[in-house]
């Protein structure tokens, strides 16, 4: 292993045909690896549009077990390309019970875990508690054959404990796949404190943690409801550094690969510097278990 090692976002727009967004990214998996990443990551859910718009029980076809077609595909891909890749996808784990989680595979091609997202929104058009049990086997970090990443998915990105707990198992970059996105009526309004405060955030568990943050989000408009606005992804895929630093960012608009450099060395200076995790008062925190605090 290096003291440094390049990292790949994809930042991608996704058809209705499950197949088709398969073989396209897969494709953009060979130009990532050809200008140089060597852990790549795919968006939230890469394998279909954004079906939690509503609740349809026929989308629970979309669902895939793990092993898979997909994990199939992208294992292969994997050990030829010589790359780790991080693969977000709706898995069906027993009839019935299903998540949103992360196959992370590694650079000989094999499955070295998977990660389900821990929390579970229901807001307007984003029903993912129809579809989805939350994650129940916590926050982990994986060693690939490159570094040490963490995964986290979309919602857990504005949730300081998973960053902060996933730090704590090891990982040096924090990935996070994403699907977010405007509601078009909302957008001149709210879109641009929206955005600011998905970064904002992102950036925070960067510096307070002293690690990598990777964003990878889709683009595009889907509308999955006739007759609706439907969501505008609103893009904007971004890496940062463990200063909160945003080493590279992708546009709103365009399909885009992201590439940045991590740097062990960097992260042990910051780290040095600013030693949060050394000044944890973690004799003072055992109310942070609790709903809320009445007194």
């Amino acid at each position: 292993m290096s003291d440094k090692y390049t990292i790949g976002l994809l930042q991608l727009a996704f058809s209705s045909d499950p197949n088709d967004n398969l073989k396209k990214t897969l494709s953009w998996v060979e130009k990532a690896a050809a200008q140089g990443a060597q852990i790549i990551c795919l968006p939230e859910l890469y394998r279909s549009q954004y079906f939690c718009q509503k609740e349809d029980s026929s989308f629970f076809d979309f669902a895939e077990t793990i092993p898979g077609s997909s994990t199939d595909a992208f294992q292969k891909a994997a050990k030829k390309l010589g790359v780790s890749i991080i693969v977000p996808l709706f898995e069906k784990r027993a009839p019935g019970v299903y998540h949103n989680s992360a196959v992370i595979i590694d650079a000989d091609g094999e499955i070295l875990g998977i990660y389900r997202k821990m929390h579970i929104p229901d807001d307007p058009a984003y029903y993912e508690k129809y579809y989805f049990a939350p994650g129940d086997i916590g926050f982990k970090s994986f060693q690939t054959k490159f570094g040490n990443i963490g995964i986290l998915i979309c919602w857990d990105q504005w949730y300081p404990e998973g960053a902060r707990l996933t730090a704590l198992k090891g990982a040096e970059v924090l990935f996070y796949p994403t699907a977010i996105g405007w509601h078009p009526a909302e957008k001149e309004r709210y879109g641009a404190a929206q955005k600011d405060s998905w970064i904002t955030i992102q950036r925070s568990h960067a510096i307070a943690n002293g690690v990598y943050v990777a964003s990878a989000n889709r683009m595009g408009l889907e509308k999955i409801i006739p007759g609706t606005d439907g969501i505008q992804f609103w893009g904007s895929s971004f890496i940062c550094d463990p200063q909160g630093v945003v080493l590279a960012q992708a546009s709103e608009d365009k399909e885009e690969i992201l590439l940045a450099e991590v740097d062990i060395k960097h992260l042990e200076t910051i780290r040095r510097n600013w030693p949060f995790l050394r000044d944890r008062r973690i004799d003072a925190y055992g109310d942070i278990t609790k709903r809320f605090l009445d007194e």
